[in-house]
């Protein structure tokens, strides 16, 4: 499986907290293990996203990718809030 990073998910993470930045690599480490883990609750969005999945990073924040020939390309990060507006 291959990891790529669209140019706007590189540029959101950047911005991000130290701990939000560690508990990302944290959780793509588990997310290359097991795409299903009970933590990360992947699950597939609707709506803008359609499409796409969405991850857990912490309570809050999110990350969003999709997955086409074994290439995951991750789209964007950050809370439920700004990726979703509730």
């Amino acid at each position: 499986m291959q990891v790529d990073y669209h140019r706007k998910f590189i540029k959101n993470l950047a911005k991000l907290p130290q701990n939000i930045r560690e508990s990302f690599r944290q959780r793509l480490g588990l997310f290359l293990n097991d795409k299903f883990h009970p933590l990360l609750d992947n699950h597939q969005l609707h709506g803008e996203f359609v499409g796409c999945r969405s991850i857990n990073i912490t309570g809050d924040y999110r990350a969003i990718f999709t997955e086409e020939n074994r290439v995951i390309t991750f789209l964007r990060i950050g809370t439920h809030h700004q990726l979703f507006g509730k």
